[in-house]
């Protein structure tokens, strides 16, 4: 029987885009006694609060709760120097009207804060390179965001470490605390920290004063401090240093014109939170994000805001251009079980259905891609990415234009090779064999179980031919929706169809460290008229 994989969508990222939509609820102010007075709040000398009792939580990221669109009504530009960049002043009253008439509470923007920083780190830094994270929390609602990053880093598959030496003992902190405790995220007092940073941590996080501190850093901040600088100038023995990130902007800077001194805090990533301070101008390391994925429509049109977009459901996005690096530089050490010969399925579709399973347990984005590389009668190879839709002991199934590149190769030369990569799994199958096309019959029950704007599609595209435009594509397609707008049954056109490739060999590959990886083999042998695999390792 024809197996028909289905992609699933995980249930529990339902639930957290549940969870953060619903923070985000509009309001519902029937009265002016409802708007909650911004100078009741707490005092804190730095974070989300100033030091004249001004509201300023400097930091938010979330979704929009209208939904896809990602940042309100804020000009949407990709030029650095366009950017909006807030002086003091303008990020304080910005945080005034969210923490006022807008109903944001200060636990909602720490949350989303602190995750906008770890999914920063996520998107430049992986774990198996820089795993060892120290977060340096200073006492206000900066250091509260080091301590949400923390927790976010810790389930992203980070090992991180907090130095927190200024604790409150206000129930939003001590909730934190409790919950990197619960975590057994190890607390670190200063006098346990090595004199020099570069030995012990990978990742070191500047959460200490956000735009709001005033004045020079006293002890032990001053130290801390001096501890981060020195970090540019690591010792000799030390093979690399840790890199730095800083939140929202680097600790001791001013807060509009950057390091007075020129001997301050020279951080590797800065995470901007809600839009860059006008320090931020002064930044120099190699990656700067923004943070604060939401950005009410009365914000952005006030203070003219003009943010970048940020890319589909990220909480991050870099601002500016990723620095060049060396291609040949590039490399990844494999982390992954091993691969041993019993622990191989005598049987490749046994064993490819296995790691199939892995992949969609994994919830990856279509774990049913494959590359499918033809060569015709030229002698020329060319490959697209295609959709496996069904696979059985009889081959591996994909549905396309009989009229096509790829159908007009394999009519000249009937073999074809796959390609399935598991990046996330550090797996990949080779799958070599014969091409037939599947009986009509098949691809007619195939065609009718697509949604029927993929019918339509079908129809519409006379794959790999040449069309005026996109506008013309359209034309056809709103024609045969009009055709076929009482729900009659849309016929499968004679061009397209199904192909099924026979395997003649399968290759199971499991990325390994250094290099060493696992390949095995299988190839058909015949004994007593049936097919038995035989299984051998080839050298990586």
């Amino acid at each position: 029987m024809l197996l028909q994989p289905l992609l699933r969508r995980s249930k529990s990222m339902k639930c957290i885009l549940f969870a953060q939509l619903s923070l985000f609820s509009p309001p519902n102010f029937n009265s002016p006694n409802q708007i909650p007075n911004p100078h009741r709040l707490p005092h804190f000398t730095s974070g989300f609060w100033s030091s004249n009792s001004r509201i300023n939580p400097r930091g938010y990221c979330s979704r929009s709760y209208t939904g896809v669109k990602s940042m309100a009504s804020a000009k949407i530009v990709s030029d650095p120097e366009s950017i909006s960049y807030l002086n003091q002043r303008e990020a304080a009253e910005i945080d005034e009207i969210l923490m006022g008439p807008l109903g944001f509470s200060v636990d909602q923007l720490m949350e989303l804060a602190g995750l906008s920083v770890a999914t920063s780190i996520a998107e430049v830094y992986k774990p198996a390179e820089h795993n060892r994270v120290l977060a340096i929390c200073g006492p206000g609602n900066n250091g509260g965001d080091g301590l949400v990053a923390a927790r976010h880093l810790h389930h992203f598959g980070y090992k991180p470490f907090i130095c927190y030496p200024k604790r409150t003992d206000k129930a939003l902190y001590s909730g934190l605390v409790t919950q990197l405790e619960s975590l057994s995220i190890p607390f670190l007092s200063v006098e346990d920290l090595p004199a020099d940073l570069s030995a012990s941590f990978d990742i070191v996080v500047d959460a200490i004063f956000g735009f709001s501190f005033h004045g020079s850093p006293r002890p032990p901040f001053d130290d801390l401090i001096q501890r981060l600088v020195a970090l540019e100038n690591p010792s000799q023995k030390n093979e690399k240093s840790p890199v730095v990130v800083s939140v929202d902007i680097p600790s001791g800077w001013h807060v509009e014109e950057g390091d007075l001194s020129g001997n301050g805090i020279k951080p590797d990533m800065l995470v901007s939170l809600t839009a860059p301070k006008l320090c931020a101008k002064r930044f120099s390391g190699s990656h700067h994000f923004l943070g604060g994925r939401f950005v009410p429509p009365s914000i952005a049109e006030k203070f003219k805001l003009e943010l970048p977009a940020y890319p589909g459901t990220s909480m991050c996005v870099r601002i500016g251009k990723p620095p060049r690096v060396d291609i040949s530089a590039l490399r990844e050490n494999y982390i992954s079980p091993e691969f041993s010969e019993d622990q191989a399925e005598a049987d490749p579709f046994a064993q490819f259905q296995k790691w199939f399973d892995d992949a969609m347990a994994a919830d990856l984005k279509e774990p049913n891609a494959m590359a499918l590389s033809t060569t015709g009668k030229d002698g020329k190879p060319s490959s697209r990415m295609v959709l496996l839709k069904g696979f059985d002991r009889d081959g591996f199934v994909w549905y396309t234009n009989y009229e096509s590149q790829k159908a007009r190769q394999i009519s000249e030369n009937p073999q074809a090779a796959l390609l399935f990569h598991w990046d996330a799994l550090n797996r990949q199958v080779r799958v070599e064999g014969s091409v037939q096309k599947v009986p009509d019959e098949e691809s007619e029950q195939y065609f009718h179980s697509r949604p029927r704007g993929s019918q339509i599609g079908a129809i519409v595209s006379k794959q790999s031919t040449v069309v005026p435009g996109r506008r013309y594509l359209y034309q056809q397609q709103e024609e045969l929706e009009a055709l076929y707008s009482d729900g009659s049954l849309i016929p499968k056109p004679k061009h397209w169809g199904g192909y099924r490739l026979k395997p003649e060999l399968f290759e199971f590959w499991q990325g390994q460290p250094s290099r060493l990886h696992d390949r095995l083999c299988y190839s058909p042998e015949g004994s007593d008229g049936k097919t038995v695999w035989k299984i051998v390792r080839l050298s990586p």
